[in-house]
């Protein structure tokens, strides 16, 4: 669930970290949850069947965002849709003022600049999630975007695999040398919250875990 609470704003569960008031119901986890999917959707894969137009970065005006959601679901007020994109827990949304776009995961053509910050503050290691039978093609090829833009890597195991059971009961993960990728200048950039994005990983940065 997440709530309002009127001195810190929106949060997610039972009551504000910061001053534990119960604060004010403003959408359930079911209704939050297909909720960011549409929208994740809408802003990563499908802008033209939600009648959004990115623009290069891949921003589109809030208004349009929520005239979208409305039009998906009955329920879905500008509030509810407030109230995800600012929780989300993995970061997948950016707003700056009238304006929000996906922060990672892409397959439309848009072209995120890197995030500000020191290289060195990248964790030396990253995770990848996949299923068991790309393993073959991995091993010969490295990780490669697929339908994406660029390959996501996540910052822990636990992580990684959560990510990997999207596409196997029992995911293989991948230990994935991101010091190694800096230090011989690939472009690792952070995205949300634990997501981190690279061209691609030639298999000689990739270590093969259980």
């Amino acid at each position: 669930m997440i709530r309002r609470c009127e001195e810190h704003g929106y949060v997610d569960g039972d009551a504000c970290p910061v001053c534990d008031d119960a604060g004010r119901p403003v959408v359930s986890d079911d209704r939050r949850t297909r909720l960011s999917k549409f929208v994740s959707g809408a802003l990563r894969h499908f802008p033209d069947d939600a009648g959004l137009s990115l623009d290069d970065r891949g921003w589109t005006a809030y208004d349009a965002l929520a005239d979208a959601v409305a039009a998906r679901y009955d329920w879905a007020t500008r509030e509810r849709l407030d109230a995800v994109v600012a929780t989300d827990p993995k970061g997948r949304f950016e707003r700056r003022g009238d304006r929000v776009r996906a922060a990672y995961g892409h397959s439309v053509d848009v072209d995120l600049e890197p995030e500000s910050g020191d290289a060195s503050e990248l964790p030396a290691t990253l995770y990848h999630g996949t299923a068991p039978r790309n393993l073959d093609a991995i091993r010969e090829e490295g990780l490669r975007p697929m339908g994406r833009q660029r390959v996501h890597l996540s910052a822990t195991r636990a992580t990684a695999r959560e990510v990997g059971r999207r596409h196997a009961a029992d995911p293989a993960v991948l230990v994935v040398d991101a010091a190694a990728l800096l230090a011989d200048g690939f472009a690792v950039d952070r995205r949300g919250e634990a997501t981190y994005t690279v061209g691609r990983v030639p298999p000689a940065y990739v270590e093969f875990d259980a």
